[in-house]
């Protein structure tokens, strides 16, 4: 991640390396999720050249495993599949992303970056060289295209059917836990807030009820997202959550190509899944709610400052936002 920064960053013109290069301590610009077609902060890919737009998907790809990659440039090429859709109406087109880095990565402070535009945006931060890799979001939009019944492009897929799967594998008495809600809410229910509200109710099923089918089904499902990761972080994030409590709600009809939505959550893990407008329009996200924007790592690198530093000026080494 730090040597695809500084390529980015060395590819980049004078305007553009000041659109893309922000403080770190700016805390509200960092802390920035926006999937929804708004004009955005950072450098546009789409008033790049060759060089340094080629730059920025690498900088993305660190952040991302093969396939999610692969979903993710699904999702950008999608951009051009609705603008058809909508007549051409709105001018979409798939280099309307766009990219930031907060702080120096050639130095020790924290630092982190983020590629976003409509239906994708990853964030990631690094500190003392451990990486918080949350928000993860990916929507698409259309969700499924289809010739003769057979989808064409489909890149949330696993999304939607390891939770069916789920679904089916339940008893009567579990899936009654887990569907909390006859009709979808209109989105994922954190949004675009900057920080995602831990144990939203009601919780649904927890996996200490299920039976040992739709237990795995459940754990296939949280690797799923996990695995948007690269494969150390996915590594270290489900050693993480080994052990711990996971609870799985549906909201919304059980029959294929109705509005539905479910959630995920466990210790410091939200998982959000959610279908709009006609139901073929996705929404998803993998969250930290405690440790979002690399609250996780930078609480531990300030910790060791203050503690390097015991005895100097108390005012040092605080992190960004905290009273002087």
């Amino acid at each position: 991640m730090r040597s695809a920064a500084l390529a980015l960053l060395a590819a980049l013109d004078g305007q553009q390396r000041a659109l893309a290069a922000q403080p770190f301590e700016d805390d509200s610009a960092r802390r920035w999720l926006e999937y929804r077609p708004r004009r955005r902060p950072g450098a546009s890919i789409a008033q790049m050249s060759e060089t340094p737009r080629k730059a920025a998907h690498r900088l993305l790809a660190t952040g991302l495993s093969d396939h999610a990659y692969a979903q993710a440039m699904s999702i950008i090429a999608l951009e051009e599949v609705l603008d058809r859709r909508e007549r051409w109406r709105r001018g979409r087109h798939s280099n309307d992303y766009w990219v930031s880095i907060f702080g120096d990565p050639a130095g020790d402070a924290p630092w982190s970056w983020r590629f976003e535009g409509h239906h994708l945006s990853v964030t990631m931060t690094v500190a003392s060289e451990q990486v918080s890799p949350a928000p993860v979001f990916f929507g698409a939009n259309p969700a499924c295209v289809s010739y003769a019944g057979r989808p064409v492009s489909r890149p949330l897929a696993p999304e939607e059917d390891l939770a069916r799967v789920l679904l089916d594998a339940m008893a009567p008495a579990e899936r009654v836990l887990a569907v909390v809600g006859g009709q979808a809410p209109g989105d994922i229910r954190t949004g675009t807030s900057p920080r995602a509200r831990e144990g939203i109710q009601p919780l649904g099923v927890a996996a200490g009820q299920l039976g040992s089918g739709p237990r795995a089904v459940l754990g296939e499902l949280v690797t799923s997202y996990l695995d948007r990761l690269p494969a150390e972080l996915a590594a270290r994030e489900a050693g993480r959550l080994a052990g711990a409590e996971m609870h799985f709600a549906w909201e919304g009809p059980l029959a294929p190509g109705a509005r539905h939505y479910y959630r995920v959550q466990g210790d410091d893990l939200l998982i959000e899944y959610d279908t709009t407008d006609d139901g073929n329009h996705t929404h998803t996200v993998l969250r930290r709610p405690r440790s979002d924007f690399g609250d996780d790592v930078l609480a531990e690198h300030y910790r060791q400052a203050r503690h390097n530093t015991a005895g100097t000026d108390p005012r040092a080494n605080r992190p960004p936002g905290t009273a002087q």
